[in-house]
């Protein structure tokens, strides 16, 4: 059973477009968590339970994922982040730590650009730090949209076996979220996706608060070969560029470093906010 599930959901309207949100609830400081590309806001089925027993943890599904409106038009990285700086004014957050996983640690990265001292600190679990043209990053995009016509040729059961037998080190909790998000992603979406957007590089230049980057082992190949991306030369160029910087590794963590490494991912989560918000 997924948690998430159970919280207060709700739609707000956010840079133009109708955003769905999950929120725990309480008296602690605003978190926010953005999933990587094809998931949905309900995918951190272990690690949302843990930081709502502090924070009221917000997670919302990105536009064209779960049961957020698909824009009708091309869209980069940059309305990405506009997205998640306009779900945070619509809802009132006071300074929240944002939290993301691949493409929602690329949406958070730039919204810090964007708009600093919207949020007090945020922390990033392998962005996508390639340097690739743009053909190839449209490229990259459409090989997503391929796989998601896979995964959905699949019933959700089917899936969550596949999952099961691709997805080697996964927590059997992370299953059903995952397959169900694949579900409810809408091609459309992704074929509207241009993969342009400022290179990573000027993006972390202008991050002013703090930042913890989480790291994986590329070299970890799943049946899924999903390695992490940030290299170790990628994540020390990310140390000298960022104003307030922190970098942990997690050994033997792929791409999907919560799902393959989730204790030292949570011990150094846990860590980082508990020194921002006190």
């Amino acid at each position: 059973m997924n948690p998430i599930a159970n919280w207060a959901a709700g739609d707000v309207i956010a840079n133009g477009l109708r955003i769905h949100y999950y929120r725990s609830g309480g008296e602690g400081p605003p978190v926010v968590l953005a999933h990587g590309i094809t998931d949905s806001g309900e995918c951190w089925p272990r690690v949302a339970p843990v930081l709502a027993q502090d924070y009221d943890v917000l997670t919302y599904d990105a536009r064209g994922h779960g049961r957020s409106e698909t824009p009708r038009a091309a869209y980069s990285s940059v309305e990405q982040a506009d997205d998640l700086a306009g779900l945070i004014t619509a809802l009132g957050l006071k300074q929240p730590c944002l939290v993301g996983h691949s493409m929602g640690a690329a949406t958070v990265s730039l919204t810090a650009a964007r708009h600093p001292g919207l949020m007090r600190a945020i922390v990033l679990e392998d962005p996508p730090w390639r340097d690739v043209p743009p053909e190839q990053a449209r490229s990259r995009i459409g090989g997503y949209g391929q796989r998601l016509q896979e995964y959905q040729s699949m019933g959700v059961e089917e899936l969550i076996a596949f999952g099961r037998e691709k997805r080697e080190g996964w927590d059997d909790a992370e299953f059903e979220t995952w397959a169900v998000a694949k579900h409810r992603c809408r091609a459309e979406a992704l074929a509207q996706m241009t993969g342009l957007g400022p290179n990573w590089r000027e993006v972390v230049a202008q991050i002013q608060c703090p930042t913890l980057l989480v790291t994986g082992d590329a070299e970890v190949q799943s049946a899924a070969g999903l390695g992490a991306i940030v290299t170790p030369e990628a994540a020390e160029e990310a140390m000298s560029l960022l104003q307030d910087g922190r970098l942990v590794h997690v050994p033997g963590a792929g791409h999907n470093i919560r799902r393959e490494g989730f204790d030292g991912y949570m011990n150094a989560v846990l860590a980082f906010l508990r020194e921002q918000t006190g």
